[in-house]
């Protein structure tokens, strides 16, 4: 099984058709389930996951995934939600560009997958980690 936030593209090809997003500059306080109900503004928020920052104060790194049932959800979530405001901050969406890699960007997971992801299991070449 690929984990949740390896979200499987529309049959549209070139950019777009992800259904999964990137949302930045969250409150390091944010929550996942604070994240989801904001974000189910924009459609079914099938997973969500805040990325954890190991040693800060309170783990987060102040970002996150949102997996969307459909493209059509995470096209409007870009669209309706960027420069909306969690916590007093405003917000971006973007589409998720690491959804191919093996786990979730940069910096592990958060919120309920935390630490759970998947061992690298590529052929060739270094492990799927950090650099």
């Amino acid at each position: 099984d690929a984990p949740p936030w390896r979200a499987e593209r529309g049959s549209g090809g070139g950019s777009g058709g992800s259904r999964s997003v990137f949302v930045g500059n969250l409150a390091y306080s944010v929550t996942w389930p604070e994240l989801k109900d904001h974000m189910r503004q924009a459609g079914d928020v099938v997973h969500c996951n805040i990325i954890a920052e190991p040693g800060t104060t309170l783990g987060s790194k102040g970002c996150g995934l949102v997996l969307y049932a459909s493209f059509k959800d995470a096209r409007r979530a870009i669209r309706e939600l960027s420069e909306t405001t969690i916590r007093g901050r405003p917000i971006f969406v973007r589409e998720n560009r690491e959804e191919d890699d093996d786990g979730p960007p940069r910096g592990g997971g958060g919120g309920f997958e935390r630490e759970r992801s998947p061992p690298h299991r590529g052929g060739g070449g270094g492990g799927g980690g950090k650099y």
